[in-house]
């Protein structure tokens, strides 16, 4: 089930790109990262044209260098610019680009990692705080990790033409290690969480950090149930923060929590017990006071599972992915555009390289577009946006270039 890069990837270390499977312990390179869930199927991309449509339309296909390669995360709009990250490729031995594409497909790299201390792999979308923009990096940075050269992760800062700083390096201590997720700002304090460290070992934590870079942990995960490894940004719901982690929990299979800016902590629930889903990588939205989210494994089929939940807890389940191309192993967030909800899928599909889809509240879901032409783009990991009705998104492989693509840059028309 590991998510499988072609052998032209890049060097550089990300543990982000391959399964943890119960948690593995920590060897190879970089650290815990957060899981890839995507079903590797043995059909190779379909090679060619994808079948013209009009609703669907690659804007732009990555090449590794220097513009970057295996975009993991979603695009962030700024005034109608889109922006983004690449895990991979770049300048510097493929340690992963920060770049700026256009809705017409006109691309741009602000920056790429690896030079020095300020971090490889990019894995989270950006967030855009007064004119800059925030993010962080699942790799490298000042320190060590593990005894390792590469070290535990950074937040940073960068502008809209590419001045980049490094706010802070995580140290494998109780600060953290291994930021997968983004940020959230909260009236001008930045909230987010890494995968591992903390005071537990390797659980994870929920920090804040100041615009200018201080930092502090508000609390760790793994001191009981309360989950651990959390994976996916923040949302802010009337002055609390939500979201998931991918284990631990009641069951072992990954929770959904609530936090409060001063670190106090509350498991909303539990997943694995029945068929309610499993192992949640993505966050949550909130649509007029109920949560929706998916889970990337569990349900009905074993293959993922889109969920709604009261602010108390209550959760039900109202899609089952796996049964025929509906696709499986949901990974990216939900969007909620034209009175939908939409999505993507990271396998499964007509072609079984993902989709994208639409569900309805009530959980009627319907496919918009299956992947598999290696030309259309292969796995969309990231979350999806919509800038005045059209949806952006990104790919992890696929595209015109090299052997299985690069991933790309698509829109979509619902």
């Amino acid at each position: 089930m590991n998510r499988m890069k072609p052998s032209n990837t890049s060097s550089a270390c990300s543990v982000a790109s391959s399964i943890w499977a119960a948690m593995l312990a920590l060897t190879g390179c970089g650290g815990p990262g957060a899981t890839h869930f995507q079903y590797a199927p043995s059909v190779k991309p379909i090679h060619g044209e994808a079948p013209s449509s009009q609703k669907y339309r690659v804007l732009y296909s990555f090449q590794t260098a220097p513009d970057g390669d295996a975009p993991q995360a979603g695009l962030t709009d700024v005034n109608g610019t889109l922006f983004g990250t690449t895990e991979f490729g770049g300048a510097y031995d493929g340690g992963g680009t920060v770049f700026s594409i256009t809705t017409s497909g006109s691309e741009k790299v602000l920056h790429s990692f690896g030079n020095g201390t300020d971090g490889i792999s990019p894995l989270a979308p950006l967030i855009a705080v007064k004119g800059t923009l925030y993010g962080t990096t699942e790799g490298a940075g000042a320190y060590t990790c593990f005894g390792r050269s590469v070290g535990c992760g950074t937040v940073f800062s960068i502008t809209k033409d590419g001045t980049e700083k490094v706010l802070h390096s995580f140290s494998k201590g109780t600060d953290g290690a291994y930021p997968y997720a983004g940020l959230i700002d909260v009236h001008g304090t930045l909230f987010g969480t890494t995968a591992g460290g903390g005071a537990y070992g390797d659980g994870g934590t929920f920090f804040s950090i100041t615009t200018d870079g201080t930092e502090a942990v508000l609390h760790s995960f793994g001191g009981g149930t309360d989950g651990t490894y959390p994976a996916a940004a923040l949302i802010d719901v009337n002055g609390k923060l939500l979201s998931t982690t991918q284990n631990g929990g009641a069951f072992g299979m990954g929770t959904v929590f609530s936090v409060t800016t001063a670190g106090d902590e509350k498991v909303l629930h539990s997943f694995g017990k029945g068929k309610d889903g499993a192992s949640p990588v993505s966050g949550l939205i909130d649509v007029r006071g109920t949560l929706y989210g998916t889970s990337a494994a569990g349900g009905t089929y074993g293959k993922g599972t889109i969920f709604r939940m009261s602010l108390s807890g209550e959760e039900k389940v109202i899609h089952n992915f796996g049964k025929g191309t509906d696709g499986a192993s949901p990974e990216a967030g939900l969007v909620s555009a034209k009175g939908a909800l939409y999505g993507a899928t990271a396998a499964g599909g007509a072609y079984g390289k993902g989709t994208v889809f639409r569900v309805r509240l009530s959980g009627k879901e319907k496919i918009l577009h299956s992947f598999g032409y290696a030309s259309d783009g292969i796995s969309p990991d990231g979350s999806l946006i919509d800038v005045n009705g059209t949806l952006f998104g990104t790919t992890y492989g696929g595209g015109t270039n090299g052997q299985y693509g690069y991933g790309v840059v698509f829109m979509l028309n619902p």
